[in-house]
């Protein structure tokens, strides 16, 4: 059981019967009354959103939740299937599962899967990844106001903003939090 005061961001707990990651806590102390803490809830199931308040003192479930490292080995036409590097056994995560993170895998990398009672419902990607810029617009010579970006389609199918002086064929590190461009890679 998980208490009020260990309530932290990304923190996950058993609520009403289903599986929820906190977003976002808020320890409140008013001047009067009980003090308690606001949070904002995600359920990784369905990806329903919701905000709660619970009481100082009160008490959630601590689920059976794991992460295991493993591989992305190739695309399949339901989702991913990923290696155990330690054990060899394969499984399968469904798209919905992987949701937005999906557009930034790509064959051989290492991920966490996230594993509920034994059974993949997501997965945790590294802060950055290199992937090779398939499509991209040339730059114009003279057309550098400041911070001048352009679209350009990776070869994960991913498509993200680039500085100017970036061409197609050239390898990128992209950052997975909030998929931006970070820098090229040499």
């Amino acid at each position: 059981m998980y208490q009020t005061n260990e309530f932290r961001k990304g923190l996950k707990i058993i609520y009403d019967d289903g599986l929820w990651e906190i977003v976002d806590c808020q320890h409140v102390k008013p001047g009067k009354g009980v003090a308690f803490v606001k949070t904002r809830m995600k359920n990784l199931i369905s990806g329903q959103t919701i905000h709660t308040n619970f009481r100082s003192g009160d008490k959630v479930g601590r689920p059976d939740v794991s992460e295991v490292t493993m591989q992305a080995l190739y695309q399949d036409g339901d989702g991913w299937c990923f290696m155990d590097n330690k054990t060899y056994e394969q499984l399968t995560v469904a798209a919905a599962e992987l949701g937005d993170r999906a557009q930034f895998l790509k064959e051989n990398i290492e991920v966490g899967v996230v594993l509920y009672n034994g059974r993949p419902i997501g997965i945790e990607l590294p802060n950055f990844v290199e992937l090779k810029i398939t499509e991209c617009e040339p730059g114009v010579r003279g057309d550098t106001a400041q911070g001048a970006t352009k679209p350009a389609t990776l070869e994960s199918g991913a498509v993200v903003n680039v500085p100017l002086f970036v061409e197609e064929g050239e390898v990128i590190r992209v950052d997975t939090r909030n998929g931006e461009y970070s820098s090229r890679v040499k």
